[in-house]
């Protein structure tokens, strides 16, 4: 059955090609002399017919009879049977299609028309260009008939355009098969690059516990960040993409499908400014020296290259444009997506949830290897990571939602880890301990990160840091305890209607 619908698309794609060639009164690009002198080679050489075999599939032949023969070739080749005239005149008979390339006295005919099987690498080289030409027509035509059809969205249209003229490309370009002495030289090339520079291969995270083990987030990675609501995925998410683009002035995008752009940037200034989250949303009133600390600390994030796109329900294939378009216009060196389950995959999918994860995971995974930047994608956890006995409440890779394709086609699954969320901790001074478990890396170790999660600033810290800055207040406190109070110092007469 899947046999017989890939020869119908086939001939429909041959199909469509001659109308093309019709409506503009041009001939299809093709060599049917090429094309005979490759068939012709294989029959009389084995040695041709591995060479052929290797770089040409059956669309790289434009006459259908021809298409059929190299077919037929090629189910002889898998059963393991050498080809001449007489088995390859069997097997198309078996097939029900010898008369239709003209019977055997054709096969003989090809193989007088072979000029040398010298000339192999030349003929098959001319056979892939014009297979590039043929697909890049059908491309272009499929491209010019959706963009007058205006049911297509115009983002899905230039997502589909790009995909199809790459694809055209792509599918007759093959990578040769490199010996490891070659490959070790380009990998001791990068090690000895990485030895002479100072810093991080990939783009910090702004945690030295995270980044000792990953070295940066590393370009075409995926990285999964998972936990329950409530548990502090998008502020880990967005101290992540702060620390990037403010203390290392990398673009960054985040693709917020749950909250506004506003929302955001209130957490991040809740974070920024060191100021209560209750202050900024308006709960408790600022004081004129809180309000210049807000805007003296707000000048690095107001300049920062971060990008924010918080269109609701975003069909994975909208991401795609937006992303290319941002790495290409903005340069963006990563990406956060918050959150998975919350995009929408291919609209034939809509009925079978777990499919539509797994579309929508693969299409992150490839997004990130084809833009070559690492995607951090924040994941729902299901509920029995909370209801699980005998684990402390510890999240496990299979706790991930909706769909096993998540942990697979992921780089990197980070789990966040709260005791006191699920329950294993009444201690007041517990509550704010948190662990960031990195549950999978495939390129490096697995490890359990202690930190603290300061949820009134919104800001996760390294236990170091929050030591230090216990230490700073308290022997502050203690100095200022009989000291009058003094307003911050004026940074330019900055109010409640400063713009940046």
């Amino acid at each position: 059955m899947a046999e017989s619908t890939s020869k119908t698309r086939k001939r429909a794609s041959q199909a469509n090609l001659d109308t093309i060639g019709l409506e503009m009164g041009n001939k299809p690009p093709q060599a049917l002399d090429v094309e005979e002198a490759v068939l012709g080679a294989m029959l009389l050489e084995p040695s041709c017919v591995d060479q052929a075999m290797e770089e040409l599939t059956s669309s790289c032949f434009y006459d259908q009879k021809h298409r059929m023969i190299f077919e037929a070739m090629t189910s002889l080749v898998l059963d393991h049977t050498s080809i001449d005239i007489i088995t390859v005149s069997n097997r198309l008979k078996e097939q029900g299609n010898l008369e239709t390339v003209g019977g055997p006295v054709a096969l003989a005919g090809l193989s007088e028309k072979v000029g040398s099987a010298a000339h192999m690498e030349y003929y098959v080289k001319i056979l892939k260009q014009k297979t590039i030409q043929r697909d890049l027509i059908s491309a272009s035509y499929d491209i010019l008939r959706d963009a007058y059809d205006e049911s297509v969205n115009v983002d899905d249209l230039i997502d589909k355009a790009q995909t199809k003229v790459y694809d055209a490309i792509q599918s007759n370009v093959r990578k040769e098969v490199q010996d490891i002495g070659s490959i070790i030289n380009d990998a001791m090339g990068d090690i000895q690059e990485q030895q002479n520079s100072e810093g991080l291969s990939g783009v910090p995270s702004g945690f030295v516990s995270i980044d000792r083990i990953t070295n940066g987030w590393q370009r075409s990675d995926l990285i999964i960040l998972a936990a329950r609501p409530s548990v502090g995925k998008t502020a880990f998410a967005l101290n992540l993409a702060r620390n990037a683009a403010v203390d290392h002035h990398m673009p960054v995008a985040v693709f917020s499908l749950e909250m506004s752009s506003k929302q955001l940037v209130k957490r991040l200034m809740t974070s920024e400014s060191g100021l209560s989250a209750d202050k900024i949303k308006g709960s408790i009133k600022l004081e004129p020296h809180e309000w210049e600390q807000l805007e003296f600390k707000l000048r690095n994030l107001s300049k920062a290259p971060f990008y924010i796109d918080d269109t609701p329900g975003m069909q994975i294939m909208e991401f795609r444009t937006k992303a290319k378009n941002l790495v290409k216009n903005k340069g963006v060196r990563l990406i956060v997506v918050d959150y998975l389950q919350l995009m929408q995959g291919p609209p034939e999918l809509k009925a079978m949830r777990e499919q539509e994860v797994a579309a929508i995971s693969r299409t992150l995974k490839a997004t990130a290897k084809e833009l070559n930047i690492p995607i951090i994608a924040l994941s729902q956890l299901s509920r029995q990571a909370v209801t699980r006995a005998g684990s402390s409440g510890k999240p496990l890779l299979s706790d991930l939602r909706e769909s096993g394709s998540i942990e697979q086609d992921a780089d990197m699954v980070i789990f966040i880890h709260r005791p006191d969320y699920v329950g294993l901790s009444d201690n007041i001074e517990d509550r704010e301990k948190t662990q960031i478990i990195i549950a999978k890396h495939r390129n490096g170790e697995t490890k359990d990160i202690d930190m603290i999660f300061k949820s009134e600033q919104i800001r996760f810290m390294e236990m170091d840091e929050a030591l230090d800055a216990f230490a700073t207040r308290t022997v502050g406190s203690r100095m200022n305890d009989d000291a009058p109070f003094e307003p911050a110092p004026s940074y330019g007469g900055f109010g409640p209607n400063t713009e940046f």
